[in-house]
């Protein structure tokens, strides 16, 4: 409920204090202001394949296109949406799991890719296309529509990989899906989330007993510019948790290494046993949506 205040002149009531006009009184008139819910679907979430849905009053976006086109197209028709109608796409790094998509959508829709330049190049490069890139410095903030993107730097092997913090009417919504460990700064930019999108990607024994990954692999994943284990994403979630985070989704799940059922058992007893009963975890997959999350 908001409050209007307006003046009516030739009127006095008692005990009315005067600003300005005499007689003029204030007349307080009740408002119904109008709350626009927010949306948020992660359209699939693991090694194979990142995406995410975005959907507030004024705007429509995606963060990262890491499945195909058409893959992106359908899984936006199972919530009743279509890649016509964004504004942008936000890219975190120019690696395949986040940006396969960006030719069948981006290229031939003409949607703006909103990226830094080091990102804007390698993925130029890579997928041999030009696009319509809005570039931001790393570390700065921007207005899209009616959301407030801020960006930071993350620990990860691409060339200047970012994580994000959606600031909308219905909440913070932070996305971590690629780094190796949390720098203070990481923690800090996404200490106000109410949602997190945050990377469980692998187990560690089942890592190290993997059969299909060459040491050299095992150690670049395993790095402090790699990816985080369950234990290490439990971590950072204990020192990101507060009042305001709800919504804790766990992300980038390797398909041989991980398990959702592992990823969530870790995780869920941390914040148990910090007392964060609040906070509701969900594990995500590469091959099915989530259910949408309205917030506001």
């Amino acid at each position: 409920m908001a409050f209007a205040f307006e003046r009516m002149a030739g009127q006095t009531a008692p005990g009315a204090k005067e600003f300005g006009e005499k007689n003029c009184p204030l007349r307080i008139s009740f408002l119904t202001s109008v709350i626009v819910p927010v949306h948020f679907t992660i359209l699939g979430s693991g090694s194979g394949g990142n995406c995410a849905y975005l959907e507030t009053g004024e705007t429509r976006l995606l963060i990262d296109a890491g499945f195909s086109g058409r893959q992106i197209r359908q899984r936006l028709a199972g919530i009743a949406r279509s890649p016509e109608s964004l504004q942008g796409i936000l890219i975190t790094h120019e690696h395949s799991d986040h940006i396969q998509g960006l030719v069948g959508l981006a290229s031939k829709m003409q949607i703006p890719i909103y990226c830094n330049r080091l990102t804007k190049e390698a993925i130029e490069n890579q997928l041999q296309a030009r696009f319509d890139c809005r570039l931001f410095s790393t570390g700065a903030s921007f207005e899209i529509g009616d959301v407030t993107v801020d960006t930071f730097s993350v620990p990860h092997d691409a060339y200047d990989p970012v994580g994000f913090l959606l600031r909308t009417t219905g909440g913070n919504i932070g996305f971590l899906t690629d780094l190796g460990h949390a720098t203070k700064l990481v923690v800090e930019r996404v200490k106000n989330s109410h949602v997190l999108v945050l990377e469980t990607n692998h187990d560690l024994k089942l890592l190290q007993e993997d059969t299909k990954r060459p040491w050299s692999i095992k150690q670049r994943i395993l790095s402090r510019h790699g990816h985080l284990c369950n234990d290490a994403a439990a971590d950072v979630a204990e020192q990101i948790v507060s009042a305001d985070l709800r919504h804790l989704y766990l992300g980038h799940l390797s398909r041989d290494c991980n398990r959702p059922e592992l990823a969530h058992r870790v995780i869920s007893e941390r914040m148990g046993k910090i007392g964060a009963h609040h906070v509701s975890v969900q594990s995500t997959s590469q091959d099915t949506p989530c259910a949408t999350l309205t917030l506001g």
